[in-house]
């Protein structure tokens, strides 16, 4: 029976909300045929199947897809490797190679934002907008992404994004639409998104980014298929 671990990613500093996340170390043991079923049963936003752990292959599924990249599923697997005594120092998605860097208890990784889903940024006129907003505006069903300054010249952001045509919905904390965010300003930005997560993104130049944060281990447990 495949085991999964559920973790949050990019929590606040007192290891508070974050995004959750599924992963299956052992990704052979699911069949590729029954992976997208799986993540859509599990309902996270991202479900990680771990290809090859030396290596750092991984597969990721939204409840609708598979994606290439994605921020939260790259930053937690490379958390949960390291937690399991195989620290890499890349991963390998389908995108290609995700460089994967520790700073204290933080752990980044760096990717091309063209790689990132295409989230359409939207900067709004301060957080207050970002904070009244009880659904995409205008009833969107497109990938967006709104965010608003709290303080510009500290870089500091408040951040909501919607995925709705993937079967996500509103996403808690999105790595990739930070990565593209840093990318697009050139600058680091320490990002509070959803209900109150925490990414820290900069500019590597060349269009990457890189994009950090805060994992918890939520759970560890058996998955009958």
């Amino acid at each position: 029976m495949p085991t999964l671990h559920v973790l949050r990613v990019f929590c606040d500093e007192a290891g508070e909300e974050g995004n959750p996340l599924g992963v299956f170390l052992a990704g052979a043991e699911v069949a590729e045929e029954r992976r997208q079923a799986v993540a859509h049963d599990l309902g996270f936003s991202e479900t990680v199947f771990v290809e090859d752990p030396g290596r750092g292959e991984i597969r990721i599924f939204t409840p609708g897809l598979e994606l290439p990249f994605a921020g939260h599923p790259t930053v937690g697997t490379a958390w949960l490797l390291a937690q399991e005594g195989v620290a890499v120092d890349v991963l390998r998605p389908p995108a290609g190679e995700v460089e994967v860097r520790r700073e204290g208890e933080l752990t980044f990784v760096a990717a091309r934002a063209e790689w990132s889903p295409p989230w359409e940024l939207i900067e709004v006129g301060g957080p207050a907008e970002i904070e009244a907003l009880d659904g995409p505006p205008g009833g969107r069903e497109d990938e967006i992404y709104l965010w608003a300054w709290s303080d510009e010249e500290a870089g500091t952001v408040r951040s909501r994004c919607w995925s709705l045509a993937d079967g996500v919905g509103e996403d808690e904390a999105t790595g990739s639409a930070a990565i593209m965010l840093a990318d697009a300003l050139g600058r680091a930005l320490t990002i509070r998104q959803g209900r109150g997560s925490l990414l820290y993104a900069d500019s590597l130049g060349e269009g990457r980014a890189e994009v950090g944060g805060l994992v918890v281990l939520d759970e560890v447990r058996d998955f009958a298929l």
